[in-house]
C-alpha cells in the first residue's frame, strides 16, 4: 500500500509533501514529492493533500462508548480499544479510579489477561495503564471516590504492578499526604513512572518529589493548586523540573484556551502531552452515566458530578488534538503532543510514535479541517 500526495508529518516535526509507502505492518519508506518513486502494481491511496500523522496515543482516559476500564471485563476493552482504533488512537493506556486495592488488583488482572489474549486486528494495542489512584489527596480529590483514598505504599505498589503483569506505567501520588513519599518514590522510580496527581502540595514539596525521581504530573492545572506568582505550586515545580512531561487535557472546558497556549510556550511542545481523560459517555449521547461509581451527568462537552465537580471529558483525543489547534497551537506541536511525546513517555517510542522506516503502519489521513479520513492500524485500513 502507498499513500501519496499527502503533506507527512516528519521525525523532523514539520510537514513535508510526499508519500508513504506500507511494507505489510510496517513503514518501508518515507518520501517528499521530489523523491515519489515509480508505482508498480501497488494499491495507491490518492491523498488528495490531506494530512499524514502517526495514530495517536491516550496515555489517560477511562472509557467511551458506554464501557470504562473499570467495569474489568476484557469485552468492555475490547470495545474501548476498538473505537478508539476507528478515531486514529491507535495505542492506549487506560487510566484506572481510586477504587478499593481488591477491586483495583482485580481489574488490572483482567488487562493483563486481555493483553495476554491478544486484540483483534481492529483494536487499538493497550500499550499501559495509568493508575490516577488511590494514593491521592482528599482535599483534590475530584470525581475520585475519597473512602478508598489512602497512603502511598510500596507493599501495595509492587501488587499492582504484579497483578497487572507489568502493564502498569505511571502511578499518581499526593506527596503532602504522605510521610514516606520520598521513599516510596526512591523505591519505586525503577519500576514505574511516578506522577503527582490531584494532589495540593506546595512548590516546595513538589520539586522535592520531581527531585526524587516523579517524573510526571497528571492533568496539568486540574485538581492541584492554582499557578500563582507566590505560590507557583505543582505547575511551577513541573516547570523548573526539566524531566517531568505534563498531562492536559484540550477539551475547552479543563482548561482555558489561553492557558492551553501558555502551557506551550512554558514548557516547550517537547514536555507536553494531550491526553483526552474520557469517561464512558464519550461517543455516546447526552445523559446520566457513572464513573468509579459515582453518578455522572452529561450534557454538550461537559460531564459532572451532581455538585457540578468536572468528571472527566466526552472529547476524544483526535477532537482534543483538533481543539488545541483552534486555540492556535500549530498543528506540527499539537501532533507531537498527541503522538510522539505519550510514546516516548511510556517508551515506545521505538516501535510507534512517528512516521519513520521500519515502525509500525499506524498512520492517519485528515482532511484539511482535521477530521479523519482514513485509519491505517498495522498497515490495515481500519476506518475510512
Amino acid at each position: 500500500m502507498i499513500i501519496d500526495n499527502v503533506k507527512v508529518y516528519t521525525e523532523e516535526k514539520t510537514f513535508v509533501k510526499g508519500g508513504i509507502m506500507l511494507d505489510g505492518d510496517k513503514i518501508q519508506r518515507v518520501y517528499a514529492e521530489e523523491e515519489k518513486p515509480q508505482f508498480g502494481e501497488e494499491e495507491v491511496l490518492d491523498g488528495d493533500g490531506a494530512y499524514a500523522i502517526p495514530g495517536l496515543i491516550d496515555l489517560h482516559f477511562h472509557g467511551c462508548k458506554g464501557d470504562d476500564f473499570c467495569d474489568g471485563n476484557e469485552e468492555a476493552i475490547e470495545r474501548i480499544a476498538q473505537y478508539e482504533a476507528s478515531i486514529g488512537v491507535t495505542a492506549i493506556a487506560p487510566a484506572t479510579m481510586t477504587l478499593p486495592v481488591e477491586e483495583l488488583k482485580q481489574i488490572l488482572s483482567v488487562a493483563a489477561k486481555y493483553k495476554k489474549n491478544g486484540t483483534s486486528p481492529k483494536a487499538a494495542d493497550l500499550v499501559g495503564i495509568n493508575m490516577e489512584g488511590p494514593f491521592i489527596s482528599k482535599v483534590k480529590k475530584g470525581a475520585q471516590d475519597e473512602r478508598n483514598i489512602i497512603p502511598c505504599n510500596v507493599e501495595i505498589a509492587e501488587q499492582f504492578l504484579e497483578a497487572s503483569d507489568g502493564l502498569v506505567k505511571f502511578i499518581g501520588i499526593a506527596p503532602e499526604d504522605n510521610e514516606d513519599y520520598l521513599e516510596f518514590i526512591e523505591k519505586m522510580k525503577g519500576k514505574v513512572n511516578i506522577s503527582l496527581a490531584h494532589t495540593n502540595a506546595d512548590y516546595d514539596t513538589a520539586k522535592k518529589a520531581f527531585d526524587a525521581g516523579a517524573n510526571h504530573a497528571v492533568h496539568l492545572y486540574n485538581a492541584m493548586p492554582a499557578f500563582t506568582h507566590r505560590a507557583p505550586g505543582v505547575v511551577g515545580a513541573v516547570y523548573d523540573g526539566k524531566h517531568v512531561m505534563a498531562e492536559i487535557i484540550c477539551d475547552g472546558v479543563h482548561i482555558h484556551p489561553s492557558v492551553v497556549r501558555a502551557v506551550f510556550k512554558m514548557f516547550g511542545s517537547k514536555r507536553v502531552i494531550l491526553i483526552s481523560d474520557t469517561m464512558r459517555a464519550a461517543g455516546m449521547p447526552d445523559g446520566d452515566y457513572t464513573l468509579g461509581g459515582q453518578a455522572v451527568q452529561v450534557k454538550g462537552n461537559r460531564a459532572t458530578l451532581s455538585d457540578g465537580t468536572l468528571a472527566g471529558s466526552v472529547t476524544d483525543l483526535m477532537k482534543c488534538m483538533k481543539t488545541a489547534v483552534s486555540f492556535g497551537i500549530p498543528l506540527a506541536d499539537a501532533v507531537r503532543a498527541a503522538a510522539v511525546n505519550p510514546a516516548m513517555a511510556i517508551g515506545i517510542f521505538s516501535r510507534v510514535g512517528s512516521l519513520e522506516p521500519g515502525k509500525r503502519a499506524n498512520v492517519v489521513v485528515l482532511d484539511q479541517n482535521l477530521d479523519v479520513k482514513d485509519v491505517f492500524f498495522r498497515g490495515e485500513l481500519v476506518s475510512r
